[in-house]
């Protein structure tokens, strides 16, 4: 193999120590049973990161959040700072102590391998979220009465994209496709796709406010890493119009049969630890939260057209505090009750369809069960009577509708409908 030049060496010794350290450190969950072999690292990671940014970097305030998911807190920057500054140092050490290998294949190998599978489980895990649609779910009652202003960027971005099945499928399948990865076959295939979504990814995380910045940055660039043997060779293939023939990923040749069948084994049990078994966790965890969990029999949002307090219809200014103002039922177990003078009450609620009751527990007062019958004159009313602690109630409510759920798809429009 011909020699590298200065400058390809040098850089692969810095890309090789960033890179291994970044998985290391920042593995979220990419390699199965990760966690637990970087456990007491990770605990004493909490312990010295702190310790750097109070004593070294000299921070105007202390570490106290870690790595919350995937997550851009300053502990993760100070680890990003860290590793980058053990790859610079190693770089130095390394070109010092290393002057006879003039280039490293069987090194740059393993790290395409580690690459591959860090970037591709960890993008398959992020497809499979959005096609069972658990990253980006639909718009629920609270967001649907959000106000625009009021929404965060990420809240934005998070509504847009949760709003549409047909999106999370295409953004979830596009990212699904980086198992092409783990075959060295359509490594540059996957690289390609990966390279696409992930800057598509990382542009949302950036331009919306998205606390993944450093992750999706370094998938972007790990992407970028695996199509680097190739980039002259799309060059002249995109640009200049010439026949090429890409680079392919060959592996070093193992002799010993055993050292053969265990490569092999390792690969496919990480597969299945990483690709297999997390379908079955996701499937699951679409029946407990998301799109397909349980939603109350009365689902809406409600606004109070009559209030009756002990007799007395009651008006704004009668006690604020008390009346209703807008009754939302969104889970199966759980709605919340806005007042007039806008403050809200969480309560968990159980609703019996035979006998046409609800039950209702405030979460400040769990102990006691308000008791209300409800009928429902026509499929946009519904009206409660019973007691709330000791005064008797009947409230009349009317559901409210939204456009952004009812619009649906068409084919034609004769005007834009851009409400």
């Amino acid at each position: 193999m011909r020699a590298w030049t200065p400058v390809q060496r040098l850089s692969f010794r810095f890309v090789f120590i960033l890179f291994i350290l970044f998985i290391l450190f920042v593995n979220n969950g990419a390699y199965p049973l990760f966690y637990f072999v970087m456990q007491f690292v990770t605990e004493l990671m909490h312990q010295f990161i702190p310790w750097v940014g109070k004593h070294i970097l000299k921070l105007p305030y202390e570490i106290t959040e870690f790595t919350g998911g995937s997550g851009d807190t300053t502990y993760d920057y100070v680890v990003l700072l860290f590793i980058t500054t053990v790859a610079a140092t190693g770089t130095l050490i390394w070109t010092v102590v290393d002057r006879k290998n003039l280039n490293y294949p069987r090194l740059y190998y393993w790290l395409t391998v580690a690459v591959r599978f860090y970037v591709g489980i960890m993008l398959f895990n992020y497809g499979m979220v959005k096609v069972i649609k658990l990253q980006f779910p639909s718009p629920g009652i609270s967001r649907l009465l959000t106000p625009y202003g009021e929404s965060s960027p990420m809240g934005l971005a998070w509504t847009f994209m949760g709003f549409s099945k047909g999106y999370n499928l295409f953004m979830g399948f596009a990212e699904v496709m980086a198992l092409l990865l783990l075959f060295r076959r359509t490594v540059t295939l996957g690289a390609l796709i990966c390279f696409a979504v992930t800057a598509n990814v990382m542009a949302i995380n950036y331009f919306f406010d998205v606390p993944v910045k450093i992750v999706s940055t370094a998938l972007f660039l790990m992407s970028a890493f695996l199509l680097a043997p190739n980039a002259i060779k799309f060059y002249r293939l995109l640009i200049k119009g010439e026949a090429v023939a890409l680079r392919k990923f060959n592996a070093p040749e193992i002799q010993k049969r055993w050292l053969r069948i265990t490569k092999y084994s390792v690969k496919y049990v990480i597969l299945f630890l990483a690709v297999i078994m997390p379908i079955f966790g996701l499937l699951q965890s679409r029946k407990m939260y998301g799109d397909a969990a349980p939603k109350s029999p009365l689902y809406g949002a409600y606004d109070v057209k009559k209030f009756i307090r002990n007799s007395k219809v009651m008006v704004m200014g009668d006690d604020d505090a008390f009346q209703w103002k807008q009754l939302r039922m969104g889970a199966v177990d759980k709605s919340s009750i806005v007042f007039m003078n806008d403050s809200v009450e969480f309560h968990t609620i159980k609703t019996d369809t035979k006998s046409k009751r609800i039950d209702i527990n405030f979460n400040e007062d769990p102990n006691v069960t308000h008791i209300l019958k409800y009928t429902s004159p026509n499929p946009d009313s519904l009206v409660l009577a019973g007691k709330i602690y000791k005064d008797s109630v009947r409230i009349e409510l009317k559901k409210k509708h939204f456009i952004l759920t009812e619009r649906g798809f068409h084919w034609i429009n004769e005007k834009p409908y851009n409400r």
